[in-house]
C-alpha cells in the first residue's frame, strides 16, 4: 500500500494532462461531493461524466486485486479489441455499467484509478518477489495472472471513455491518433572482438568454435581487433549498425542506439564510450539522422546519482563530437527497474524519456498502454519532467529459452505479429528492442525483418 488514496489533487492534475493528450481537450477532473465519484467536465458546461472511484483498491502495491470482465458490446459500446474487456480491481460488473444521468453519463467502474495504477506501476512498489536480476517479473504481475498482459487494458478503457465523451458532448471532435512504430537497440556489445582483452578474445574465439560451430570469424578475430582502433571493423559480426539504419531508412523509421557509459558490474559492456571507435560510431549514427541515447550500467537502477553521472558522460562525448539532439532518452541495462526510484532518477538526470518498461520474461503491456505518457511519482505525489515510452517487445523475451522460449520460427513470428496488430487496433505505438549483436545470427535477421511487414 502507498497508504493514501490514489485520487489526490496532484494525481487528478496529472490525469487532466493525460486526458488532454489522449483526447485533445483540456477536461477538468474534479472530485464530487460524493467521495466515491469523480467528474470529467468541460469549463463552463453543465454536462459531465461521473465515474466511480475506488481510491483504496488502486493504491494497493500488490498483485492480488480481484479481476472480472465486462461485455461491452452487449450494452452497445464498441471495444478496440475483440472479446470482453478485463476489469482489474472489480469482482463483478454492474449491469448496465454505463448509464445516462440528467446532465451526462455515469460509469460504474474506476477507469481513472485503473489508469493511475497501471501507468504508475503501483503494484510494483516495495515488492520483494523479484528475479535473479532484482526485477519484478511478468509472471508475478496481476496482468499475467489474469491473462491480459498482451492487451493494453488502459488504452481499451480510454477507447470506451472516448465514446462516453462523444455522447456527452456530441459536437466535440476528439484527437485522432495513428499507428506508429519505434525501434531501438541497446548497444551492449558493439563489437564481438574489438574491445576484448587478450583473455576475452580467446574466450570469444573458443565460444564461436565450440558453441556455434563458427570457424570463419574466429580466424579473423585477431585481425578485426587489431584494426578496430579508430573504427569498428566492417567484418566484425556485431557491427550491424549500417544494416540496421538502412532497414530503418527503408521503412521511414528512426533507430535509437543506447550506449553504456559506466561499469558497475561484470555484466556491463567491454567498451568505454570515449574510445575512438565508439566516437566514430556515434558520429556515423548522428550523420545518418538516427538517435543516440543512454543505457545506464547494470547496478545504477537504485542509485540516481550514478545515472546522472553516466548521462552527463554521454552528453559530454556528444558535445565534443558535435552531436546535438532535441531529445535524450534511453533504457536501463537488463531492464532493471525499481519503482519509483529509477523513474525519479531519469528525471533528475535531465533525460527527456525512458523506454525500459516492459518485462524481461514476457513481452506485452507492462503499463497497460502502448502510448507515451507523462511520468508521475506516486510516492512523492508529483508529476516528473519526463516521458515514459513503454516497451512492448524485447527480442530476448520472445526468443530465449529462459523467458518465453518461442525461438525464431513461426511461433515467434506470430507473437510479434499479434502484439503489433494490437498496437495498430488502438492506434498506438509498437515499440521494439532488438540488440545489434543479435543480428550475428541470420535467423534473427529474418525474424526482425518480419516485424516490418
Amino acid at each position: 500500500m502507498i497508504n493514501k488514496p490514489w485520487n489526490t489533487p496532484a494525481a487528478l492534475a496529472w490525469l487532466q494532462i493525460l486526458l488532454q493528450e489522449r483526447f485533445g481537450h483540456l477536461f477538468d477532473v474534479l472530485p464530487q461531493s460524493n467521495s466515491s465519484r469523480l467528474a470529467i467536465a468541460l469549463p463552463s458546461d453543465a454536462r459531465q461524466i461521473s465515474l466511480k472511484v475506488d481510491s483504496a483498491m488502486f493504491a494497493r502495491s500488490d498483485s492480488d486485486l480481484p479481476c472480472t470482465e465486462w461485455n461491452a458490446t452487449a450494452e452497445g459500446w464498441r471495444t478496440a479489441l475483440p472479446g470482453c474487456l478485463p476489469m482489474p480491481g472489480a469482482t463483478s460488473p454492474v449491469v448496465p455499467l454505463i448509464t445516462a444521468t440528467v446532465n451526462g453519463w455515469y460509469v460504474d467502474y474506476d477507469i481513472l484509478g485503473l489508469t493511475y495504477w497501471m501507468l504508475n506501476r503501483i503494484e510494483e512498489i516495495g515488492r520483494t518477489d523479484l528475479d535473479n536480476h532484482g526485477r519484478f517479473p511478468a509472471t508475478a504481475s496481476h496482468a499475467y495472472k489474469h491473462n491480459y498482459l498482451e492487451r493494453p487494458v488502459v488504452d481499451e478503457w480510454l477507447h470506451v471513455l472516448g465514446q462516453v465523451i462523444s455522447k456527452t458532448w456530441p459536437g466535440i471532435e476528439l484527437k485522432q491518433h495513428t499507428f506508429s512504430m519505434k525501434v531501438s537497440h541497446d548497444v551492449d556489445a558493439p563489437s564481438r572482438y574489438g574491445f576484448a582483452s587478450a583473455k576475452g578474445l580467446l574466450r570469444a574465439m573458443a565460444g564461436d568454435v565450440l558453441k556455434r560451430g563458427d570457424l570463419k570469424n574466429p580466424l579473423r578475430a585477431p585481425w578485426i581487433k587489431l584494426n578496430s582502433r579508430n573504427k569498428i571493423h566492417s567484418s566484425d559480426p556485431y557491427n550491424t549498425f549500417e544494416w540496421i539504419m538502412d532497414l530503418s531508412d527503408q521503412h521511414g523509421l528512426t533507430s535509437a542506439f543506447y550506449f553504456i557509459c559506466g561499469r558497475t558490474s561484470d555484466l556491463d559492456a567491454d567498451y568505454e564510450p570515449e574510445h575512438p571507435a565508439i566516437r566514430a560510431l556515434m558520429r556515423r549514427i548522428h550523420e545518418r539522422g538516427h538517435e543516440i541515447g543512454l543505457h545506464p550500467s547494470y547496478n545504477t537502477y537504485q542509485h540516481p546519482q550514478m545515472i546522472a553521472v553516466e548521462a552527463q558522460r554521454l552528453r559530454k562525448i556528444a558535445a565534443e563530437e558535435g552531436i546535438e539532439q532535441a531529445r535524450w532518452g534511453g533504457r536501463m541495462h537488463y531492464l532493471r527497474w525499481e519503482q519509483p526510484t529509477t523513474l525519479r532518477a531519469w528525471a533528475e538526470a535531465g533525460m527527456d524519456y525512458d523506454s525500459t518498461l516492459s518485462y524481461a520474461d514476457r513481452p506485452g503491456f507492462r503499463c497497460g498502454t502502448c502510448f507515451e505518457y507523462p511520468a508521475f511519482d506516486p510516492v512523492e505525489n508529483r508529476e516528473l519532467k519526463l516521458r515514459v515510452r513503454p516497451l512492448v517487445v524485447m527480442e530476448c523475451s520472445v526468443i530465449d529459452a529462459c523467458y518465453s522460449g518461442l525461438g525464431v520460427g513461426e511461433a515467434a513470428q506470430q507473437k510479434l505479429k499479434t502484439l503489433k496488430d494490437v498496437c495498430r487496433k488502438v492506434n498506438g505505438c509498437f515499440t521494439l528492442l532488438w540488440h545489434n549483436s543479435s543480428f550475428a545470427n541470420k535467423s534473427f535477421i529474418k525474424l526482425y525483418g518480419y516485424t516490418f511487414r
